[in-house]
C-alpha cells in the first residue's frame, strides 16, 4: 500500500485526463424501475448473473434476476418476484466452488432467504423478535465467505446481529455503535467483522470475544460513515466512505486511527466501493459525479501528490451501486437510475 493521508473530503483534483474504458466492452440492462440494490452471483454455474432490487416508495417492490448471454451479448430476464419494501441490500450465497444450494438473501424490514430455481420462493424470513414485536429496519448485511451458515446484519437500532442461517436462529446480538449502524462486513476467516455508522466510527469485533471491540477509526469531521469494504486478499486493509464526501478512506487495522491513503479523484459524493477479487492493490469507487474509477494502491506517491486513478468510466447518471465480480474478475457492475451496466476492466 502506498499513499499519504489528506484532509478528509478535501483532496487535490488537479490530475489530467484518465484512460477510459472501451465502450464496446459495456453491456446495459434497463429495469422497469429505479435500481438500488445489486449483486453478482458467485456460482461458477451462473456466470454473468445479477440480482437487482427496486427502489419504489411503496410497500410493494420487486427483485429481478438477469443474466448476460455471452453469445448474443444481451441481458435476459431469468426470474422476478415481489419484495416487501425496497431491499437495502441483495447478496447471493458465497459459492465459488458451485457446491451449495442456490440461495439469495435480501434485507429490509428483516432478512429474507430465497430459494432459486425455475421459480424463486421464500425459504425463510429471519426475524429477530427477542425483545419486542417490532423489528427495526436493516441497513445492510454480509454473508460470511468462509462459513455461509453465518450472516450478520446492521440496523438503525444501533445493533448488529449474527444469524445461523441453517437453523434460522440468532447466534448473538450486540449494541455495536452509539447511533445507527449503516454497514457490516466480515473479514477473511470466520471470526472477525467490522461495522460503521452514524457516530462516525469504524469498529472491529471478534466473534470469540464480543465483550470488547476496537474503534480503529473515527472521522475527524464527525461525518457519518455509510459503507465499508474489506480487501478480499489482504485482511489488514479496509475502505470506508462518509456521507456527502468525495473521498474514500483506506485503513490498515494494524495502525488504527491514521488512514494509509485518501482516494480523492471524485468530484462529488462517493456512493460505493469494491475491492478487486484477484489483486491486493486494486479497488473501484463510484459516485454522484457519474464516474467509476479504478485505483492501483501500489503506485508510488511523490510528496503531497494524490493517488491518481488508473482507469475511469463515466455513466449517464449518478452511480448508486457498484460490485466487482468475484467469480469473473474482469467484470465490474454499476447501477444508475433504471440501468445496470457490466463493464469489462
Amino acid at each position: 500500500m502506498a499513499g499519504k493521508p489528506q484532509d478528509e473530503c478535501n483532496g487535490d483534483k488537479s490530475a489530467g485526463p484518465l484512460p477510459t474504458l472501451d465502450s464496446t466492452e459495456v453491456f446495459t440492462y434497463v429495469a422497469p424501475w429505479v435500481i438500488y440494490a445489486m449483486s453478482f452471483s458467485t456460482s461458477p454455474g451462473f456466470p454473468y448473473r445479477l440480482a437487482l432490487g427496486s427502489f419504489l416508495e411503496t410497500y410493494s417492490n420487486r427483485v429481478e434476476v438477469v443474466q448476460l448471454n455471452s453469445d448474443t451479448k444481451r441481458f435476459e430476464l431469468k426470474a422476478e418476484f415481489d419484495h416487501p419494501y425496497p431491499p437495502t441490500k441483495i447478496m447471493w450465497v458465497p459459492d465459488l466452488a458451485g457446491s451449495r444450494p442456490d440461495l439469495l438473501a435480501t434485507s429490509g424490514d428483516c432478512i429474507r432467504i430465497w430459494q432459486c430455481g425455475e421459480q424463486i420462493s421464500l425459504k425463510a424470513p429471519l426475524v429477530n423478535h427477542r425483545n419486542t414485536d417490532y423489528s427495526a429496519p436493516l441497513t445492510s448485511f454480509d454473508w460470511n465467505q468462509d462459513d455461509p451458515t453465518l450472516l450478520g446484519t446492521a440496523s438503525i437500532d444501533t445493533t448488529c446481529t449474527i444469524w445461523d442461517v441453517e437453523r434460522e436462529t440468532v447466534k448473538t446480538q450486540l449494541i455495536a455503535h452509539d447511533k445507527e449502524v449503516y454497514d457490516f462486513a466480515f473479514n477473511k476467516g470466520v471470526h472477525q467483522f467490522a461495522s460503521v455508522g452514524a457516530d462516525g466510527s469504524v469498529r472491529l469485533f471478534d466473534l470469540r470475544n464480543l465483550q470488547h471491540s476496537n474503534i480503529i477509526y473515527e472521522s475527524p469531521i464527525a461525518a457519518q460513515l455509510l459503507r465499508l469494504s474489506w480487501n478480499r486478499l489482504d485482511d489488514h486493509y479496509l475502505a470506508t466512505i462518509a456521507m456527502d464526501c468525495d473521498a474514500v478512506t483506506i485503513l490498515d487495522i494494524r495502525s488504527p486511527a491514521m488512514p494509509v491513503a485518501e482516494l480523492a479523484g471524485h468530484h462529488s459524493s462517493v456512493n460505493a466501493v469494491s475491492w478487486a477479487p484477484h489483486s491486493t492493490s486494486h479497488i473501484c469507487t463510484a459516485g454522484d459525479d457519474r464516474q467509476a474509477l479504478i485505483w492501483d494502491l501500489q503506485k508510488p506517491v511523490q510528496g503531497n501528490a494524490y493517488i491518481e486513478p488508473i482507469l475511469s468510466y463515466t455513466a449517464e447518471a449518478e452511480i448508486s451501486a457498484l460490485q466487482w465480480s468475484q467469480a469473473q474478475s474482469e467484470w465490474v457492475a454499476i447501477a444508475y437510475n433504471q440501468s445496470v451496466q457490466m463493464l469489462r476492466v
